[in-house]
Order: C-alpha cells, then sequence, then structure tokens
C-alpha cells in the first residue's frame, strides 16, 4: 500500500551525507532526499482531500521559519544519523501534525510520544555503522564541524510509484507571523 509523509529536506546537508546516504540509507535510492521526518506513515497518498491540505497549511502557516545546525552525530541501534540542534521546532511540528491528525503517529508510536529528530545517514550493520559514523566526521570536520540550514517549509512526499516523490509543500510563516 502506498504511504506518504511530512518531512523537511536538508539540501544543504547533501554535500556531506549524499554520498554515504547512497551507499548506506536504501531510502536515499528510493528519491527520499536528506531530512528530518516530521511524520511518519501518514494516510495514504489516494485519501489525502484537499482539506487535509488545506489544515496543514494553516498550520505550517502558523509557525515561525527557524535556522538550525546539524554538527552532532548520535545513533540508534542500526542506525547513524545527525541531529539538528535546536531539536525544538521539529519536536513542535510533529506535535502539531499528529495533534492536528490523532490517527497518525510518528513512527506508528514505535517511538514513544516524542520521537528524537534526526537526520539518517545509514542504516546497515554495527560494521558498516562504523565506517559510515568515521567518513561522517572526517565530512563534517572538513567543512567546519558542522551544516548550517534553514526550515522555511516542509514537504509532503509519498510513494505510489515504488518511489518517493514530492506531492507538496507548505510554507512555515515568519517569525514575525
Amino acid at each position: 500500500m502506498a504511504q506518504s509523509a511530512f518531512i523537511v529536506r536538508v539540501p544543504e546537508a547533501e554535500p556531506v551525507v549524499g554520498v554515504l546516504r547512497e551507499r548506506f540509507d536504501p531510502s536515499a535510492r528510493l528519491g527520499v532526499p536528506a531530512h528530518i521526518t516530521l511524520l511518519y506513515p501518514f494516510m495514504a497518498p489516494e485519501h489525502i482531500t484537499a482539506a487535509d491540505l488545506d489544515r496543514v497549511q494553516t498550520l505550517a502557516a502558523r509557525r515561525p521559519a527557524f535556522d538550525f545546525r546539524l554538527g552532532h552525530i548520535g545513533r540508534f541501534p542500526g542506525c547513524v544519523y545527525l541531529a539538528p540542534e535546536p531539536a525544538g521546532p521539529f519536536v513542535a511540528l510533529t506535535h502539531a501534525l499528529s495533534e492536528r491528525f490523532p490517527a497518525f503517529l510518528p513512527y506508528a508510536g514505535e517511538h514513544g510520544p516524542a520521537p528524537v529528530p534526526h537526520l539518517t545517514v545509514a542504516q546497515a550493520e554495527a560494521a558498516e555503522l562504523a565506517v559510515a559514523e568515521a567518513e561522517l566526521r572526517a565530512a563534517l570536520a572538513a567543512r567546519g564541524g558542522g551544516v548550517f540550514a534553514q526550515c522555511r517549509e516542509f514537504v509532503l512526499i509519498e510513494n505510489a510509484s515504488g518511489r518517493w516523490r514530492r506531492m507538496t509543500s507548505f510554507a512555515l510563516g515568519s517569525a514575525g507571523s
């Protein structure tokens, strides 16, 4: 069954993580860009209505755009990731989406009510994760220790064709909104 997800694309991270993600993150090979997930899974694309999209746009317009940094490397079992700093705006967006659509919990509720915002770099066995982490450390060091990025929008993506693609984007409000 086709799925959808809300993500924040992080194109600023591609020069650092793109090659690693191609090698170690299967979602990259399915068209998913470097990103931080806000809400996955979301409803099947064919069930998303114009009213649903309007509700999301209203939510987005009420949230300020923000800057963040990716410099801290973390691990989950089977995963190496970059943690955004600050994490709070991502958590707030996830909670807002979950409140609007309570039938869709982040990661289907598998990680509790407060999943950790992260940009997945590698999903692999321990030996491959060690290689990916070492290469990621070197890439970050070459960039002065981190990736500075902006979140001005988030995106709804779907995989009805077997590859993930952008359905639509939602602009965040300005800091003064």
